[in-house]
């Protein structure tokens, strides 16, 4: 599923526009996005946390030639799943 067809199903279970099912995730997208630029998490019960995880610096290979090289450290953004979500995915 894409983030069209994501909105396409929001409008029609929420009985909303498209316009509105649209505004609503990209908001959502950019709130999460925004809370995690500022080093939080954004836990949602029974569904997940989105969170950062940070990696540190490490010397890594290049695949090509077989030469290290220096990796540098970064911070990467994570979910976890719920319980819940695991629960009734793990049922199907």
């Amino acid at each position: 599923m894409n983030k069209l067809e994501l909105v396409e199903k929001i409008a029609h279970d929420a009985d909303v526009s498209k316009t509105a099912a649209s505004r609503v995730l990209d908001c959502f997208i950019e709130t999460v996005t925004e809370t995690l630029k500022n080093g939080d998490s954004v836990a949602l019960i029974g569904f997940g946390t989105f969170k950062v995880n940070h990696r540190a610096a490490r010397v890594g290979r290049n695949p090509k030639t077989g030469e290290p090289l220096q990796i540098s450290e970064a911070n990467i953004p994570a979910f976890s799943a719920g319980k819940t979500l695991k629960d009734r995915v793990k049922s199907v």
